[in-house]
């Protein structure tokens, strides 16, 4: 996450897994939550730099990124689960 520090990244990420487990009516653990979190904001701000040039900031802009990037991680692994 981009701008934030160890213990943000773990608060944002933890805060948009749990919001994107809800939007996706999924049932995961507070540890899976903050790996979700963490790493759709990851992904999606490598898209976002690779694809824009550019991504959002602060806490509020890598919660957005956050929650996006895990809800994206959920659907991937239930179509990948499907297959």
């Amino acid at each position: 996450m981009e701008g934030l520090g160890w213990i943000a990244a773990i608060i944002v990420g933890a805060l948009a897994g749990w919001i994107a487990e809800k939007i996706m009516k999924a049932d995961h653990g507070l540890l899976t939550n903050i790996i979700l979190g963490i790493i759709g904001a990851v992904v999606l701000n490598f898209l976002l730099i690779t694809i824009l040039g550019a991504t959002l900031g602060g806490w509020i802009g890598q919660l957005i990124i956050g929650i996006i990037g895990a809800c994206l991680l959920i659907a991937g692994y239930r179509a990948i689960r499907r297959a």
